[in-house]
């Protein structure tokens, strides 16, 4: 099992720096911020982007990897966006990892004055947005007109560090998104549905129902069981990994039982969404990083 972070971007970076910094030093694999333009219950809060922020990251650690957890086509061009990630790949020395949603239909999906997609039509930007970034960061030069996006010989010079491209991990609940994620992704992220009841016991049965039916898509597409890595944002349950070191080695073995590579957790805050205890985390780092 490998064990990543997502630090939100909520920090000024004089204090954020320490944070990734110390995320490197007790061992995590990667470490994820996300891209928002303001998320939920911190919309009124502090928000920084995402790029730079992992830009900044990337001049401040040296090994641990990096990434979005998850960008998606709300507010984003995959031809300009190709280029930032290529910029970064190149600063953090093929370290980048992109994580990738269809996204959601809240704030984000209307602040640029646009109406919220349906979902299938969502599925269908996504499904074009990820096909369009996978060119542009394999070849040189790209011309496409599609319904949501145009490219007109668009140049991605120079080309990733990462060969043949950065990595994609892409986020997916439904078979038609997880087939997507078995096509580009070198990874497969899940949050779950929330449990109607609010009930944990109720958000893990879905988490078993959702990797059973990455299994099948996988056999589907004739890959090996391991060929994607399986990744679980654990905090999704909304009972923080970090609540106690009991409670996260109960996530840990759940996890590993239903299939996943990877879990993930939040950076702990203080109160309100993702609060955990700081020397919990210290402890978790002991007993499962530091290994």
């Amino acid at each position: 099992m490998r064990f990543s972070i997502v630090i939100l971007p909520e920090y000024p970076w004089e204090q954020a720096v320490g944070i990734w910094q110390r995320a490197e030093q007790l061992g995590f694999a990667q470490a994820w911020t996300y891209d928002h333009l303001a998320w939920r219950t911190l919309a009124d809060g502090p928000w920084h982007a995402a790029v730079p922020t992992l830009t900044a990251a990337a001049l401040a650690t040296s090994t641990m990897r990096i990434g979005t957890l998850v960008a998606s086509p709300n507010f984003r061009h995959p031809v300009p966006f190709a280029k930032e990630l290529v910029t970064v790949d190149d600063i953090s020395k093929g370290r980048l990892t992109l994580g990738l949603g269809a996204g959601g239909i809240g704030f984000d999906a209307t602040v640029l004055g646009e109406e919220v997609l349906p979902a299938r039509n969502r599925a269908d930007r996504f499904t074009e947005f990820v096909r369009l970034l996978d060119q542009l960061l394999l070849d040189d030069h790209t011309s496409t007109a599609g319904q949501y996006y145009t490219s007109i010989d668009a140049r991605t010079v120079p080309s990733p560090i990462q060969r043949p491209r950065i990595p994609f991990v892409v986020a997916a609940n439904g078979p038609r998104m997880m087939k997507l994620a078995t096509q580009f992704g070198a990874g497969w992220v899940t949050t779950g549905s929330p449990d109607p009841d609010g009930g944990l016991a109720g958000w893990w049965s879905n988490i078993a129902e959702l990797s059973q039916r990455f299994d099948d898509v996988v056999e589907a597409a004739d890959k090996d069981r391991g060929e994607v890595a399986r990744h679980l944002s654990v905090d999704a349950s909304g009972v923080p990994a970090l609540s106690s070191i009991d409670y996260f080695g109960e996530c840990v073995g759940r996890a590993s039982d239903l299939g996943f590579s990877d879990l993930i957790i939040h950076w702990p805050r203080q109160s309100g969404v993702y609060a955990a205890s700081r020397d919990v985390l210290e402890e978790v780092a002991a007993r499962y990083l530091c290994t």
